[in-house]
């Protein structure tokens, strides 16, 4: 599966306007909607939450990857969100978040989910991640998604 596959155009977001991880996510649900109105704002918020307050999801170097399980979905889906300001997240180096990589899926999905995330860290670990951050537009972006798998 390629991260193309997780993430849409329509899923990224170059220039988050939110100074908080909450207002972060609450942007990135909003893209994450626009794919999938069938879906529950609210039992997703309170997922990627949930998981949240157990540990930071803040990876270091400025990379986050917001997840969460929901029982009512089915499938694998995400948001990119970019900001260039740097989110006050309390990561593990202490450090603001550039790059949030937010993935929701069903119960179901926990192997795929393993596989998703070795690629996102696989991207992040190369110098995809530093060409994110200066993409000038989201097709850019989802090309390089595209590539990893």
């Amino acid at each position: 599966m390629l991260l193309g596959d997780v993430f849409s155009q329509r899923s990224i977001k170059l220039n988050l306007e939110g100074k908080t991880k909450e207002a972060a996510f609450t942007e990135l649900l909003e893209l994450i909607m626009v794919d999938h109105p069938e879906y529950d704002r609210n039992e997703l918020y309170e997922a990627i939450n949930s998981r949240e307050n157990k540990m930071s999801t803040g990876i270091g170097s400025g990379i986050a990857v917001p997840h969460g399980y929901c029982r009512s979905i089915s499938a694998i889906t995400g948001a990119i969100g970019i900001s260039k300001a740097g989110i006050d997240y309390n990561s593990l180096d202490h450090k603001p978040v550039h790059l949030m990589f937010m993935l929701v899926m069903g119960e179901a999905s926990q192997e795929s989910h393993l596989r998703i995330l070795n690629e996102v860290f696989t991207l992040v670990n190369s110098e995809a991640s530093a060409l994110m951050m200066t993409a000038k537009n989201i097709q850019e972006v989802y090309a390089m998604l595209s590539r990893i798998h």
